[in-house]
């Protein structure tokens, strides 16, 4: 599962063949990128917080 997480959230290309991705599919997928490194991002800091 954390394999798959991490391969979504790098930048890296998969070899995807079978699924034709078109140029809206591609900022979707972008825009939840960024939002999931924000998500980590925000815990992140909240736990700096709180131990510190």
């Amino acid at each position: 599962m954390w394999k798959k997480i991490l391969y979504y959230i790098a930048f890296w290309k998969k070899n995807e063949t079978d699924n034709p991705s078109s140029f809206n599919l591609k900022v979707m997928h972008g825009i939840n990128r960024i939002s999931i490194l924000m998500f980590i991002f925000a815990i992140l800091v909240i736990i700096f917080r709180l131990v510190r």
